[in-house]
């Protein structure tokens, strides 16, 4: 079975291109805390070689591919002429996944709770026709006979006015919100927790539909469609593309749909 590698980060070096693909440089760094009596981890430089028709599909650039970060799939190979790979280790791609910008994330994320506290403390017109009401009442002088008559009107209607909103509360019960999820969604599901059976994980998803997906979940902030997860065991059943781009662009937490035990 052939080795695999994954690599996140941007390039150290230029991009350079050949007849049919391209190469840039990377490097990650080991552990920060190594097993206690073993030194530790240094950085280690890698050469990655794709194919220029999966490069030109992630959009990257020149000049981008120096400061976007993404994702490396692939497999490690020393069969590259030293010439083409000054990397220590080379690194045919097989899949690369452009992540979110983490500071484009938390300015959407700092602009919704802003338009959240403003729609709270702005008064709503209800409210301020209710307060114009009052205070007209409270000006216009009312005689003591008028104010007997309003007294039983009120207390004639007042019992209606009671009963109605428990009578609506019992006609409509309220369902748990999913904001901002896809539809069918049955619950939000710690990433963590579920359990990818083997045949998943033996696989590969289609390189451009998952780009697809990532897409997606940039423009929106939500997945396409809820994973199918095993009531009880919460093993995936459905949806490994979308488990693998939750995976990648680091969700804590995911829409799923429960198909229960037979």
């Amino acid at each position: 079975m052939p080795h695999k590698i994954t690599l996140t980060g941007s390039a150290t070096g230029p991009l350079r291109e050949y007849d049919r693909y391209v190469a840039f440089d990377m490097r990650e760094k080991g552990s920060p805390s190594a097993p206690k009596g073993l030194k530790k981890s240094t950085f280690i430089s890698y050469t990655v070689f794709v194919a220029k028709k999966a490069f030109n599909k992630t959009g990257l650039t020149k000049k981008s591919i120096m400061h976007e970060k993404f994702l490396i799939q692939g497999e490690p190979t020393l069969d590259i002429l030293i010439d083409e790979c000054p990397g220590e280790v080379g690194v045919i791609c097989f899949q690369i996944t452009v992540l979110p910008n983490k500071n484009d994330k938390e300015k959407t994320e700092s602009d919704a709770k802003k338009e959240n506290k403003q729609e709270a403390s702005a008064p709503s017109e209800a409210q301020k026709n209710t307060e114009s009401t009052k205070q007209q009442e409270e000006q216009v002088p009312v005689s003591q006979p008028a104010a007997k008559e309003q007294k039983k009107e009120t207390e004639m209607v007042h019992p209606e006015v009671k009963e109605t909103p428990v009578q609506e509360k019992k006609a409509t019960p309220q369902k748990k919100p999913m904001p901002n999820q896809p539809k069918g969604t049955q619950d939000l599901l710690n990433f963590d927790d579920i359990i990818v059976p083997e045949a998943f994980l033996n696989t590969r998803p289609n390189a451009e539909k998952t780009q697809k997906v990532i897409d997606f979940v940039k423009r929106t902030g939500r997945l396409d469609e809820p994973l199918t997860i095993e009531k009880g065991s919460n093993v995936l059943k459905d949806g490994y593309r979308r488990y693998v781009v939750a995976k990648t662009v680091k969700m804590e937490k995911v829409p799923v749909v429960y198909e229960y035990q037979k």
